[in-house]
């Protein structure tokens, strides 16, 4: 690199450092619950090897025990209030003389109070947890039957912008369990009931339609206090769908016949609406980060009862919502209204 260049290239490296370390404190400020700190006394705390929750809803830790540590037994308390859960830590000896404090448990959402009570382990379905904050503590059993309490550190959460995000919520029923940390450096548990929303599973393109199968999360009404609707965008024109349930899942095949104007490109919003709320059909419950790139899909040529071909496009936006580009051959029917 010539002299006359130097310059530049300092300065672009002293920029993009500065970028990293506001990016680096950005994401800690994300990832820190601001309830924990001021008032509380000063504890020790394990590092952990691994603490994460996999999947959305399945807590996996592993703690390196103090060193030089005779222990008989280890349990890994989650602590909200006066509510206590307790889970049995696993004594696994290392090759490199190290004790690993290991434990695995489902974690699931329960809407009964947190009250004053302990848990002495996870149930069949693991462990269930209001929504709020949750204090991560050990406590350290020695074989004279001495009990040491201590927390447990908070690990760095990754600052990557891949694919995959690191937190995701619980597939199954929309609740956010994330790990965080407290301001005094020690890791919380963050549990968040799921919102109302629908869920999409699969559509399926057959040479005649197009099926969407999904689930409503956090119903707010009966299933007959919803409907199923393509919504056109900028024009405000709505189609309704006939659909069917099963619990609270649906399933109902686009009005394509509806969403057609001629030659002309619409684009539709696929939604439920539950009275003045509208619910857009979409893949929420996952982990992946850029949906619309992930999740692709294919043109196809679809044909009406009345014999007419359209040109059909469905798929996932960067929200993660379903949305559907139509456009007819010569002679399709005009109905790109909809009825309202």
């Amino acid at each position: 690199m010539s002299d006359a260049l130097l310059p530049y290239a300092v300065g672009a490296a002293k920029r993009a450092r500065r970028v990293a370390v506001r990016m680096r404190r950005r994401v800690e400020r994300l990832h820190t619950a601001p309830a924990f700190g001021g008032g509380i006394p000063h504890r020790p705390a394990l590092r952990p090897l691994h603490l994460s929750v996999l999947g959305g809803r399945t807590l996996n830790a592993a703690l390196v025990a103090p060193p030089g540590t005779d222990l008989a037994s280890a349990r890994l308390e989650l602590a909200r209030g006066g509510r206590v859960h307790r889970l049995p830590l696993e004594l696994e000896p290392q090759p490199d003389g190290t004790l690993l404090l290991t434990a695995t448990t489902a974690l699931r959402l329960t809407d009964a109070p947190a009250g004053t009570g302990t848990d002495t382990g996870p149930g069949r379905a693991g462990l269930a947890l209001t929504p709020g904050l949750w204090r991560v503590g050990t406590v350290l059993t020695r074989p004279d039957g001495q009990e040491q309490r201590t927390g447990v550190a908070a690990v760095p959460m990754p600052a990557t912008d891949g694919p995959i995000a690191p937190v995701s919520p619980d597939p199954a029923g929309g609740a956010h369990f994330r790990l965080m940390r407290s301001v005094d450096g020690f890791a919380v548990l963050k549990v968040r009931a799921p919102a109302h929303q629908a869920e999409l599973d699969t559509f399926a393109l057959r040479w005649d339609r197009i099926s969407v199968r999904g689930r409503v999360v956090a119903p707010q009404a009966p299933p007959a206090a919803y409907t199923a609707q393509a919504v056109r965008r900028g024009g405000g024109a709505v189609v309704q769908a006939p659909l069917e349930w099963d619990g609270d899942a649906f399933a109902f095949d686009l009005p394509l016949a509806g969403m057609v104007s001629g030659r002309k490109a619409l684009r539709w919003d696929i939604q439920l609406q539950q009275g003045r709320t509208g619910l857009k059909i979409g893949r929420r419950l996952t982990d992946l980060r850029r949906r619309n790139q992930v999740i692709r899909t294919s043109f196809r040529i679809i044909a009406l009862e009345d014999g007419s071909l359209l040109r059909v496009h469905a798929y996932i936006t960067s929200a993660g919502a379903l949305a559907v580009s139509c456009v007819g051959f010569e002679g399709a029917p005009d109905g790109a209204e909809g009825r309202v």
